[in-house]
């Protein structure tokens, strides 16, 4: 069974609340439950932080024994350093995922510091990008 883990970034906790325009309605776990129900026969666990450190000691934490990473990293993507050279070093694959059409938005949003490491980037198709990066790793 592939042992896949979601990692989201700062203000993922507010799915639901924040910008529903651009967001939605549904919180995350709402949705998480949904990709579990989905995908059975894959082992699907999830983290969020609002804490850069905290996300960089994950993805070093899982970086070595997870067989994918799906990382929404959200506003940390355009200013980390950091999280860009954790996915660097590790060796699980890493698809960079965003809720929202980054390249449409403000221009500081069209800078990744994850993609340059990534296997691949989904965004902008709501949170169906977290199940097309899922699906990438069938």
């Amino acid at each position: 069974m592939k042992k896949l883990i979601i990692i989201n970034g700062p203000n993922i906790n507010l799915l639901g609340k924040r910008e529903t325009s651009i967001y939605g309605t549904q919180t995350f776990d709402e949705y998480f439950n949904t990709l579990v129900n989905k995908f059975p026969t894959i082992s699907l666990e999830q983290y969020q932080s609002n804490i850069e450190g905290e996300l960089i000691d994950k993805i070093q934490e899982v970086g070595y024994s997870y067989d994918g990473i799906i990382l929404n990293a959200a506003a940390y993507t355009h200013t980390s350093v950091g999280i860009g050279d954790a996915v660097k070093a590790i060796e699980t694959p890493v698809i960079e995922v965003h809720i929202s059409n980054t390249a449409v938005r403000e221009s500081f949003r069209h800078q990744s510091y994850i993609a340059p490491h990534a296997q691949g980037v989904i965004l902008g198709f709501g949170l169906q990008s977290y199940e097309l990066a899922i699906q990438s790793f069938s």
